[in-house]
């Protein structure tokens, strides 16, 4: 039996990320992966390194995860492809231009700045090709995006470096818990703590802890465009249509927002549905509307674990003492990994983490499930 201080099960970005920080602390750490790193919503996401329309909750880690990723290239070792370009929110019309003032509000109430909303003036200098219907738009400038295949090849790159051993391909089918726990998955894997980071898979792990998490896996949609002359500049999006696009060094249009595509009968692949490629591109083009002329040369889809709430579950397991879960993060959890990570190893460790973390507690289901409010 293979014995270690702490197994991860999962070898997405926020499974290698902890994996990373654990053993750079002096542990020994496997990562335990059913098909290969970052094969699923980590390198299928569209990049983006968000602290713009957050939900309130997740604010501050959005926020403390900026330096994190303006560090990254420096800190694994390899390019992550970070660029700080901003990202802008517009408003179409009358009505989404007032939801944005109040979110202003609203973040200022909470305590924070970063978000601010500017008029036509200021949107039409910052984007030039944007359509005139446009009323207004929440920016955030020091908000940018980074390339997912640079990033899990950089996080696999400096984990192993710091001694992790990877073993992919290796699905997990048992968990038992115990000093040490210990996890089935061919042969037995001996660990003092487990971190639960499987993604849309995660909830199949609690359940082998008796945790009953609601989770629904969702293949989450992407496209690219062939090159085309630089446009944008920022990450766009609109409040009140379904768009994520901004613009490669190369030229590619990436275009996101949340579509979903088809899960295949296994649960393991995905694949883009034709109605919402064509629905997606016409957001885009609603926005750019010179993008009509331009062609989609690629789709795919990432499966990610969708909860009821939108939020992430990064939390002790309630049933099973050393099981840490880190999971569900709702297709905007690319931003999150690094500082998702640094919580991880402060709860591994024992240590009350320096951002409160009631909002993602698992504990949440059972209260639902149970119909209490006081969770």
């Amino acid at each position: 039996m293979a014995r270690y201080d702490t197994a991860v099960i999962g070898g997405g970005m926020v499974g290698l990320w902890s994996a990373l920080l654990l053993a750079r602390a002096g542990q020994s750490v496997v990562v335990v992966e059913a098909q290969s790193v970052g094969r699923h919503a980590s390198s299928a996401s569209a990049g983006g390194v968000r602290s713009l329309n957050r939900h309130p909750a997740e604010i501050a880690l959005a926020r403390a995860a900026l330096p994190l990723w303006k560090s990254a290239a420096s800190d694994l070792g390899n390019d992550v492809g970070f660029q700080e370009t901003g990202q802008i929110r517009v408003a179409e019309d009358e009505a989404a231009l007032v939801r944005l003032e109040q979110r202003v509000e609203m973040v200022k109430a909470l305590g924070f700045t970063h978000e601010h909303l500017v008029g036509t003036n200021t949107l039409f200098a910052k984007e030039p090709h944007l359509a005139r219907h446009c009323l207004g738009a929440l920016v955030v400038e020091d908000d940018g995006f980074a390339d997912p295949l640079k990033t899990i090849h950089a996080l696999h790159h400096a984990a192993r470096t710091a001694g992790v051993t990877i073993m992919e391909n290796t699905k997990v089918t048992g968990l038992v818990g115990g000093a040490p726990l210990i996890i089935h998955a061919g042969d037995e894997i001996a660990a003092d703590t487990v971190i639960n980071a499987a993604g849309a898979w995660g909830a199949q792990v609690a359940a082998l802890a008796g945790e009953n998490v609601n989770l629904t896996p969702t293949a989450l949609q992407m496209l690219v465009t062939a090159p085309m002359a630089p446009f944008v500049s920022a990450v766009m999006g609109t409040e009140g249509r379904k768009l994520s696009l901004k613009q490669s060094s190369a030229g590619h249009v990436i275009i996101g927002g949340g579509f979903t595509g088809t899960i295949d009968g296994e649960g393991l692949s995905a694949r883009p549905q034709h109605a919402a490629i064509a629905q997606n591109a016409a957001n885009a083009a609603n926005l750019f509307p010179h993008l009509k002329e331009h062609r989609i040369v690629r789709s795919w889809c990432g499966i990610e674990g969708m909860t009821p709430d939108g939020l992430p579950i990064v939390s002790p397991s309630r049933t099973m003492p050393g099981l840490i879960h880190a999971f569900g993060f709702c297709g905007h959890g690319f931003a999150l990994a690094p500082v998702t990570a640094q919580l991880v190893q402060s709860l591994a460790a024992g240590n009350t983490p320096h951002w409160p973390l009631e909002p993602f507690n698992v504990a949440r289901f059972e209260a639902a499930a149970e119909g209490r409010i006081d969770a």
